[in-house]
């Protein structure tokens, strides 16, 4: 593990413990089964949708709304997620994905709920799990899935977290960085598979990452890059080598119309 995940799991492990003080485990599973029954509420169907968009022949964008990152500070002053949330959908993304971690990312759980109610795509809850705590709570703020990074978690804890996200009607993108992480991904059970090309010791970005573990993904698997797309060049490289799954923040983030700036990439 890098030394920054550390870092954040270390602190995430504490933010569990405080967040449950304030908010127990039962409240929030009351709130998930609440929601469950509620349409403004009820899981939308992340992974249905990125397929959906795959299958039409565009590319499946899952659009971040991010204000900041622990490398590159704030992203963006002006921060809004719901206007952000409808201007990535009125220009055709798939997804969105929403950061909620606040330490280092300046997130919040409301800039999820603020970003869905803005929109009737889903939302991935962007943030480091690694407690069943925080998975209810995802489905409690209204989340459509989590993520879980191979780097930050052992298999056993994986297979248990993806285990209870679709109990509660959560689709699971797991996020890898190299081949042994990949490994251990494909012994879950999601056909969502993240490969982040941003090396989390160094924080340099390759997109030679994803290109460099395309023979390992099996056919059925819908694969998505992250990090480092930027130019419409980046895109045609992936899209030519059979990756049609995006995951792009930065880019979207310091443009002063992330929605166009999308459609202007993907066009």
């Amino acid at each position: 593990m890098s030394d920054i995940l550390d870092k954040i799991v270390a602190t995430k492990k504490v933010e569990v413990i405080n967040h449950a003080k304030k908010i127990s485990l039962a409240n929030h599973r009351e709130q998930a089964q609440a929601n469950a029954l509620d349409a403004n509420l009820m899981p939308r169907g992340f992974i249905r949708a990125i397929e959906k968009k795959i299958a039409s022949g565009n590319a499946g964008v899952i659009a971040e709304i991010k204000k900041a990152s622990p490398s590159k500070g704030v992203l963006r002053q002006n921060f809004q997620p719901g206007v952000i949330a409808q201007s990535y959908e009125q220009h055709g993304a798939a997804c969105l994905s929403v950061l909620t971690d606040i330490e280092y990312f300046q997130g919040s759980n409301q800039y999820l709920q603020e970003a869905r109610a803005a929109c009737a795509i889903p939302v991935l809850r962007k943030d480091f799990t690694i407690d069943p705590y925080q998975i209810f709570e995802a489905r409690a703020i209204g989340a459509d899935a989590i993520l879980l990074i191979v780097a930050a978690l052992e298999l056993k804890q994986m297979q248990d977290l993806e285990s209870c996200a679709h109990e509660l009607g959560l689709d699971v993108l797991v996020e890898v960085h190299n081949a042994a992480e990949l490994e251990l991904a494909l012994e879950l059970k999601t056909p969502l598979l993240g490969i982040n090309n941003r090396n989390l010791k160094t924080f340099e970005v390759t997109l030679d990452t994803t290109l460099s573990l395309l023979s390992m993904v099996p056919a059925e698997k819908t694969l998505v890059t992250e990090s480092g797309i930027m130019t419409r060049t980046d895109v045609q490289l992936m899209r030519d080598h059979g990756v049609n799954g995006f995951l792009i923040g930065e880019a979207f983030m310091r443009a002063d119309e992330p929605g166009v700036a999308l459609s202007q990439l993907f066009a």
